[in-house]
């Protein structure tokens, strides 16, 4: 349960340590701002920036009633904070599967991807594309009629 913390965790305990050391050098200022950076990179590295994960079978049959993506992602993975980041607003309307939490979903994203875990693999009507243009991802959410 602490592997999608990891990272964050990591980027936290480096900014105490590099404020730390900087503010015993006599910088404050220069503290707070290597603090406030590693912070910020710990938050935008947790899981919470993205929204509830939802298991793959969970994701697929909200899919299947819904017709909305589904992302298969992965807490630390710049692509996915990319996608989820450009996203915006609309991401919340995309199914969202943490595949370090959930096997089922890491075997998923496998499965399509030559037995890689590479992030973010999106679902959409059972076909897969991995790490695609977010323009793509919109245009599957309001699809033309």
């Amino acid at each position: 349960m602490m592997r999608p913390w990891i990272l964050s965790v990591l980027f936290a305990l480096c900014g105490v340590a590099v404020a730390a050391s900087t503010a015993a050098q006599g910088s404050p200022v220069a503290a707070a701002a290597f603090l406030l950076a590693f912070t910020l990179a710990a938050a935008m590295n947790s899981p919470l920036v993205f929204p509830r994960s939802l298991s793959a079978s969970e994701a697929q049959r909200r899919a299947a009633a819904d017709g909305r993506p589904v992302v298969f992602w992965r807490p630390g993975c710049t692509y996915c904070l990319r996608l989820r980041l450009r996203l915006g607003r609309d991401a919340r309307r995309l199914h969202w599967v943490d595949i370090w939490r959930d096997p089922e979903g890491a075997a998923a994203v496998r499965a399509v991807n030559d037995g890689n875990e590479t992030v973010p693999t999106v679902f959409v009507a059972g076909r897969a594309r991995t790490n695609p243009p977010v323009e793509w991802v919109r245009e599957q959410l309001c699809p033309s009629v």
